[in-house]
């Protein structure tokens, strides 16, 4: 029991695991308001897991259900792999925000609400016929009602500001209200603020004084008995920080380029949710990292595979619809037998679909979308973190084997953020691969090819002795001139084909969680890696005999996959698009995999895959939310 400044008796309660959604209009600052419970959070120790769900349209209508911002954190003190599937607490800081959010929560869950925005015209546009505060509709739950707009009008008096200026800080108001109850410090926040508004007085001590009077509100008010503990988790030892996908991928490529031992040139077209990386490795040029933002997304790729034509790192980042207009310059890549990182960061489709929400429906576009046979290597991250390491290892992929490769990351990835052990950059291998070097006499062969890897040399220009043919036209076996031969260009097809395939004796063995024979195998790739592991612990912990395999690189598959596969009496594969790594497994092994396929924009929730796991098990349960 603890005591409050009004002499009130409450209670700590300690609990294994929290989940917390923040939602309000999209200019109510949930997305701050959310990075800062996550920074303090993982600052303090706790394993933390987010999902930030921004609105598709830029400016939706304030007040609007389309305009509603969401950031959803879960942190525990042991090891958890997703943002949560049903938020134990709702922030709601206007009336949409409650109603888009509400059939979330978990029953008797809590919700806190800005009760001053819940007028009649907020209502109204919220689609609510009557106020839920007062209808009694939300009985089932655990409702603590506080107006935030007048406490902090209350809180910001004498400092010269307009209302309007004061009304943006109210989302710090409910994050001092959340510091407080799960015991939280408020000094990052503070010194965040303190930075963040240097040389506005007013708006940084405005945001100070409404974070000092949530907090307060918390320890004076009547309203909260009880207050929260979650411990510290018990992470591997090391240095750490909290990261998210894309910001993991950025420091991927740089690191990349050290361990190359060369430039890194990014030419990309902003595209919503890829631009971050762009956004991020501008601010390396210290580095040797060149950026360039280009008039379009063919341009971009152009630009990367003059770049590494030139003997740098050349590559583009893009999501979805910019990845279709890249397919011409990527078959040139392929042509050319050039080094070249292509990002795409998927999000729901098709064509500009919901731009901010995820998918994972690129898969066989990276495949096959360029005209005729033209093999491209696929790796695609399954955490944040993990962004980094696949970052370093798409590149190690094109240097050694000379070909573009395509790196799938999607929207949950890039935007939800986890702690990432720091790497000791002198453990990293180096990734550095040679010019080729100038020719002493005549006769030099661009295409002659490594024994092993197939990989043609690099001829940087400028060489001497190593003038040669480039372009998209097909080129003779080791000569590289322009060839119309049939039998050269049969040949040719299959070398470009045999050096993907190579690429699998590089290829570490697929690593199985839980059991790794018996009745159920759950195969996956991508960002479902948190979902389908955590619904593995809960289905073994009940005596079921199942493994969790996650597949890391899709171009070319692992090389005893197939015979994993047969190991396992069936075989489940969710998949956040209609089934396309499912059609490649199928057509590949034979095996009759079953397919568990959304495509709603969401991440899949732990409980749906543990439910339709158990379906093919043969048993109905009731599955834990």
């Amino acid at each position: 029991m603890t005591t409050n400044k009004s002499g009130e008796q409450q209670s700590i309660t300690e609990l294994d695991r929290v989940t917390i959604r923040f939602a309000g209009d999209s200019g109510d600052g949930m997305q701050l308001t959310g990075s800062q419970f996550t920074a303090t959070t993982a600052l303090f120790g706790n394993d933390v897991s987010t999902l930030p769900d921004f609105p598709a349209e830029i400016r939706a209508p304030a007040g609007s259900l389309p305009g509603v911002s969401g950031f959803q954190i879960s942190f525990s003190s042991g090891d958890i792999h997703t943002p949560g599937d049903r938020p134990d607490v709702l922030v709601a800081m206007n009336p949409a925000a409650l109603k888009v959010n509400i059939a979330d929560l978990v029953p008797g869950g809590g919700i806190i609400v800005n009760t001053d925005a819940f007028n009649e015209i907020n209502l109204r546009k919220a689609g609510y016929e009557s106020d839920p505060l007062k209808d009694r509709s939300l009985q089932g739950y655990n409702l603590y009602e506080i107006p935030m707009s007048t406490m902090v009008a209350n809180a910001c008096e004498g400092l010269g500001m307009t209302s309007k200026q004061i009304e943006l800080t109210k989302n710090f108001f409910a994050l001092g209200v959340m510091f407080w109850l799960y015991e939280r410090s408020m000094a990052a926040t503070e010194k965040w603020i303190a930075e963040k508004f240097a040389g506005k007085d007013a708006v940084a001590e405005a945001n100070r004084r409404a974070l000092h009077a949530g907090y307060a509100f918390g320890e004076t008010t009547e309203m909260f008995h009880t207050h929260y503990r979650v411990a510290p988790a018990h992470l591997p030892p090391g240095m750490y920080r909290n990261i998210t996908g894309n910001e993991a991928t950025a420091l991927g490529f740089v690191t990349a380029s050290r361990l190359a031992e060369r430039d890194l040139f990014l030419a990309s077209y902003p595209i919503t949710p890829a631009s971050d990386i762009l956004h991020q490795l501008s601010s390396y040029k210290h580095l040797g990292i060149k950026t360039v933002q280009s008039e379009d997304e063919i341009a971009a790729i152009g630009a990367a595979v003059g770049a590494a034509y030139g003997g740098a790192l050349g590559m583009t980042t893009t999501s979805g619809p910019g990845m279709a207009l890249k397919a011409e310059m990527l078959g040139l890549a392929v042509m050319v037998e050039l080094p070249l990182v292509v990002v795409d960061v998927q999000r729901a489709g098709p064509s500009t679909g919901m731009p901010t929400k995820t998918e994972q429906g690129d898969l066989l576009m990276s495949m096959f979308g360029r005209n005729s046979d033209s093999p491209i290597p696929v790796v695609a991250p399954a955490t944040p973190a993990e962004c980094f390491t696949m970052a370093i290892e798409a590149w190690r992929i094109a240097l050694k084997h000379m070909t573009p490769v395509v790196y799938l990351s999607d929207a949950f990835l890039a935007t939800g953020a986890e702690p990432w052990l720091i790497p000791q950059v002198a453990d990293l291998p180096s990734i550095k691969v040679e010019n080729a070097p100038a020719a002493t006499g005549p006769g030099f062969r661009p295409y002659k090819r490594d024994p092993e890897t197939l990989a043609r040399p690099w001829a940087v220009p400028g060489t001497p002795g190593l003038e040669h043919r480039i372009g998209g036209l097909e080129k003779l076996d080791e000569l590289g001139t322009v060839s119309y031969d049939p039998d050269n260009h049969h040949r040719m097809n299959l070398l470009r084909a045999e050096k993907v395939a190579r690429i699998v004796r590089d290829i570490p063995a697929t690593e199985i969680y839980g059991d790794d024979r018996g009745e159920l195998l759950i195969l996956g790739w991508g960002s479902t890696y948190g979902s389908i592991r955590s619904a593995v612990e809960r289905l073994r912990a009940r005596g079921r005999k199942v493994g969790h395999a996650h597949i890391r690189h899709i171009n070319p598959l692992p090389g005893d996959l197939g015979e994993i596969l047969q190991r396992f009496d069936k075989v489940l594969m969710p998949e956040l698009n209609a089934g396309q790594l499912r059609m490649l497994i199928r057509s590949k092994y034979l095996v009759d995999a079953i397919g568990f396929n959304l495509v709603r924009g969401k991440p899949f929730q732990i409980g749906e895959i543990e439910a339709k796991a158990e379906s093919l098990l043969g048993e109905s349960v009731e599955v834990a939310k």
